[in-house]
């Protein structure tokens, strides 16, 4: 399961996830890519599905590379406890994803492959998302 190795702080404030992805909305390494079209928290073990389901689909092919990394602590209080008493102990870690941004990239394996294998990808994520091509492949 993806996670940071260390923190600068072992909790973090919610923040924002308003306007579009300023940053890593361009296909830079692959020549096939998943981009989201909705904000939300991805998971480090949402990531892990993800590209497990991309690389069993193209049979190990190619290249894949992971866009996103989960570094934001996310805590949550247990079941049953009055409110006070402080912030929660961290339950795991997220990344914050606003539409435009690249999430996953391909490349090495045909167009079909590809499309297939990064449609059975986004299965595993929360969000709504949209195969793109770069805009100079031939096939």
């Amino acid at each position: 399961m993806l996670q940071p190795k260390r923190t600068v702080y072992r909790r973090s404030q919610k923040g924002k996830m308003k306007g579009n992805a300023q940053r890593g909305n361009q296909l830079v390494f692959g020549s096939f890519g998943i981009k989201a079209m909705e904000e939300c928290w991805i998971t480090g073990r949402q990531i892990e599905a993800l590209r497990q389901a991309v690389t069993r689909h193209m049979k190990r092919e190619g290249q894949l590379w992971i866009r996103v990394f989960p570094d934001k602590p996310i805590t949550k209080k247990p079941a049953e406890v009055r409110m006070g008493k402080g912030k929660g102990a961290p339950e795991g870690f997220v990344v914050p994803v606003t539409p435009g941004r690249i999430i996953v990239e391909a490349e090495g394996v045909p167009y079909e492959v590809a499309k297939e294998a990064l449609r059975l990808g986004a299965q595993k994520l929360p969000i709504l998302t949209k195969f793109i091509v770069r805009r100079d492949y031939v096939e």
